[in-house]
């Protein structure tokens, strides 16, 4: 039985692990390179395209097959002009089931193919004498995901061809005016993976997660609206609010429930129940 007092922590974790594999959707390759899990509202399309498997003579293979020069852009430009998703205008790297990247499909497609996407996520800190403080985004109200929720100081998802320092140096500066030789003196902290079903489909997400500590004169400013305005707020302060609310970004608080388990905020016991249900992935 565990701790009652890890209840809500543990519910914010498994809110982010909720889907089933494969659950109803289909496997889909591009040539020999699995890359996804094709949800039910593309069979059609994919059918229409060409690239459905026939079950009798592929027995075994995946259910939607791409030609291996297929152009995945086009692709994801042909679903959407369906109507099937709406673009982003931002393309991230696909990758097989080896980890290789095998081409680019805009962002709000990965989703329905269920493919794997990477982001990025920044613990902004601030030590002062009377203790840890965090910086905190106010989500823009016009966001299409969790729009005026808390969030990190600067987080986004990785870009086609960045590395995961290139992506948060980018965000870091686009989101909060974070010079870049500041933003590189982030460290690594935590690599974080979930599955979870969304409204827009299989969210299968690997997060890199950093620390940045920041002076006490330093203010981050919204750049690019997708920030509202930034709150520096007391550790103890963002413990209650991921403890007793859900006014915070879903998958910020995994990163952030990771930051109370290295900074203490739990005891021994409780850490390692808490770092169990962040790694079962």
């Amino acid at each position: 039985m565990h701790d009652d007092s890890l209840v809500p922590f543990l519910a914010h974790i498994a809110r982010c692990h909720t889907a089933i594999l494969p659950g109803d959707r289909r496997p889909v390759a591009l040539g020999q390179h699995i890359f996804g899990l094709a949800d039910p509202r593309l069979f059609d399309a994919l059918t229409s395209f060409g690239y459905a498997s026939d079950p009798d003579r592929t027995a075994g293979s995946p259910s939607f097959q791409l030609p291996e020069n297929t152009d995945l852009v086009i692709l994801g430009e042909r679903l959407a002009a369906l109507g099937l998703y709406r673009p982003h205008n931002e393309l991230f790297d696909v990758f097989d089931d080896k980890g290789d990247v095998i081409g680019q499909i805009d962002r709000g497609a990965l989703p329905l193919l269920g493919c794997t996407a990477a982001g990025v996520h920044l613990n902004g800190l601030v030590r002062r004498d009377d203790g840890l403080f965090l910086w905190m985004g106010h989500r823009a109200r016009n966001k299409r995901l969790d729009p005026g929720k808390l969030d990190h100081l600067a987080a986004g998802g990785i870009c086609a061809g960045l590395t995961p320092l290139e992506a948060l140096v980018k965000e870091a500066g686009e989101e909060a005016a974070i010079p870049p030789a500041l933003a590189e003196q982030a460290r690594p902290v935590a690599t974080l993976r979930y599955a979870m079903e969304r409204p827009e489909g299989l969210r299968q997400d690997t997060l890199f997660c950093y620390d940045l500590t920041l002076l006490e004169d330093f203010t981050p400013q919204p750049v690019d609206g997708e920030v509202e305005y930034f709150e520096l707020m007391p550790i103890e302060t963002v413990y209650r609010l991921v403890r007793d609310t859900t006014e915070i970004k879903f998958n910020v608080n995994l990163v952030l429930i990771d930051l109370f388990i290295r900074e203490g905020l739990f005891t021994p016991e409780q850490s390692i129940v808490l770092r169990e249900a962040l790694d079962r992935a």
